[in-house]
């Protein structure tokens, strides 16, 4: 079981290296007379990494001795923050990312100094990769998502926004592995219980979605997104139960919906954002009419793709 706790998100906050906290938060007048709402964009992709993964991660190594090594499997945003964390405290890391993985992502994690293997036709492939190199190696397995280090970590953007924000209706909350949701719908259900949460996860990639909603799914069905990010094809039961604990609702976004709002992101912030990380924006689009009036906060998770447009 994962057991998360608004004690635990701020606590958190002092082992977190300070290039992680304090992301903007953007008030974009334009997105919001045109949704008819007030938009906030709390955008995590202003740090050396370029996502918001540096939190937990940083927590969860700064747990281990120097010298530990560790290995996981990534997409290329937690390989790059686990990277950037076992640097700093003296570790070291393998990575075991999908023959398929962006390869920006890739050459990321490796100048960051993480030993990359590719492994696999998608990230639960490069995961299993990743299993069976520690137990023959005797490294620690991290798993994204599995850990309760990481999403109090990156609950602790949620602590700045309520911090800054007295008022939040929503939050819309992309939903890959289920840390980032897991964390952000702790704490606010327990400072603000009355605010609504709801996940975003891709049509193309939808077994987190369905497994969280109670509904079946097909384990071996690849993902077919262009959100690499969120791009979930075996759910962590743990992980499951900690957002099903803590979300209020589940939708599904089609790949034009999220084309359409890494676009409307790029106007209104003058960067653009990687699929995965325009997934919450894209689920507001499809309800922004249901949140007339409302204060709605979003995540602006990540920039590390950049070719995605080339792939409508």
């Amino acid at each position: 079981m994962l057991t998360l706790t608004a004690k635990g998100v701020l606590a958190a906050r002092s082992k977190i290296d300070p290039v992680f906290l304090a992301s903007p938060i953007e008030h974009p007048a334009a997105l919001s007379r045109e949704l008819d709402l007030d938009l906030l964009l709390k955008d995590e992709t202003a740090n050396p990494i370029g996502s918001f993964k540096g939190r937990g991660a940083g927590v969860l190594v700064r747990s281990y001795p120097p010298g530990t090594r560790f290995v996981c499997g990534s997409a290329g945003n937690f390989g790059q923050a686990m990277a950037w964390a076992a640097r700093v405290h003296g570790c070291s890391l393998t990575v075991f990312a999908a023959e398929t993985a962006v390869p920006c992502k890739v050459d990321a994690m490796r100048a960051l100094g993480a030993t990359v293997q590719l492994s696999g036709h998608d990230f639960d492939d490069a995961k299993d990769a990743a299993r069976r190199h520690a137990e023959e190696t005797g490294a620690v397995y991290i798993e994204d998502g599995a850990r309760a280090e990481i999403a109090e970590g990156t609950g602790t953007l949620a602590v700045e926004l309520t911090e800054a924000e007295a008022r939040i209706d929503v939050v819309f909350v992309p939903l890959g592995n289920g840390a980032l949701a897991a964390g952000i719908g702790c704490w606010m259900k327990a400072t603000h219980p009355g605010a609504r949460i709801v996940a975003v996860a891709a049509t193309g990639a939808p077994n987190m979605g369905r497994a969280v909603l109670g509904e079946g799914f097909d384990p071996l069905a690849s993902p077919r997104t262009i959100a690499d990010g969120i791009a979930v094809r075996v759910p962590i039961d743990s992980a499951v139960e900690a957002v099903r604990r803590v979300v209020d609702e589940v939708v599904l976004v089609d790949e034009a919906d999220i084309v359409r709002a890494v676009r409307m992101l790029e106007a209104a912030l003058g960067h653009r954002v990687e699929p995965a990380g325009a997934v919450g924006f894209a689920g507001l689009l499809g309800q922004a009419a249901r949140w007339r009036g409302a204060r709605v906060a979003i995540p602006v998770c990540g920039r590390n793709r950049l070719d995605h447009l080339t792939q409508e």
